[in-house]
């Protein structure tokens, strides 16, 4: 499957051009946006890093970083992704949701993986982080600040 991002005017002609040289029948999928950034998935890991330590630290072995982003992945992720695309919603609907929580977390994670914010464009993927940070910080987590450089940067 091919992804192209377009964000000039030669983008827009490249792939026109690309499309005219297919072999028909195909299909076509058009999504606002676009893919998130290295960055944010940067922050997005080492937030999981933290989130599993300190959660280590309040004597819960289980949280592992994979625990971690499976938990964020299916409580902040999929809610994300149900509300704003209906082919996600009726995909994990028909093949998560009948299953019981343990269940869907385990498929949050490797080896299942089910898609979350892979999938979630830059304005997507800061509205989840932005929902990681405000679930966890009122907790009492800390979570690296990337207001420093600015979220916005990450995109």
């Amino acid at each position: 499957m091919t992804t192209r991002v377009i964000t000039s005017d030669y983008d827009f002609d490249m792939l026109g051009k690309f499309l005219f040289g297919m072999k028909k029948p195909f299909t076509v999928r058009i999504s606002k946006g676009k893919p998130r950034s290295w960055k944010q998935n940067r922050l997005n890991r080492l937030w999981m890093q933290e989130i599993a330590a300190q959660m280590v630290e309040r004597g819960d072995p289980e949280w592992t970083e994979e625990r971690a982003r499976a938990f964020c992945k299916l409580h902040m992720g999929v809610p994300l992704l149900r509300a704003e695309d209906e082919t996600y919603r009726d995909k994990y609907d028909r093949i998560i949701k009948p299953h019981s929580y343990e269940e869907k977390l385990e498929m949050m994670m490797e080896p299942f993986d089910f898609p979350v914010t892979r999938l979630m464009s830059t304005e997507q993927e800061k509205r989840y982080l932005d929902e990681v940070q405000r679930y966890f910080s009122q907790r009492g987590m800390i979570l690296t600040d990337p207001d420093a450089r600015g979220r916005e940067a990450a995109e």
